[in-house]
């Protein structure tokens, strides 16, 4: 039994290498840059169908695409101080 609650208090993240402080660091940028990509790339889609659907031309599409990207790179930004702030308050 002592053997089994050892086990699983390794398990529960107590004592993983690297866990200390700034230990997931790179798991967190891997994350972000991941949804980042997928936010940039959604939001240059939407400016080129919203546009192409509205006829706005080449200038339409490309300000939507400028419009839509400026929100990806805030949702990017909120998403990483959040993570970063999960990831800390998990390895305390």
């Amino acid at each position: 039994m002592a053997g089994s609650q050892e086990a699983g208090s390794n398990v529960a993240g107590s004592n993983v290498a690297g866990a200390g402080r700034g230990g997931h660091l790179f798991t967190v940028l891997s994350a972000t840059a991941l949804v980042a990509t997928e936010a940039f790339a959604t939001a240059i889609a939407a400016g080129w169908a919203l546009a192409g659907l509205l006829n706005l031309g080449d200038v339409g599409e490309y300000v939507l695409m400028g419009l839509f990207a400026v929100v990806a790179v805030y949702v990017s930004i909120v998403y990483f101080r959040r993570a970063v702030r999960v990831e800390a308050s998990l390895t305390v």
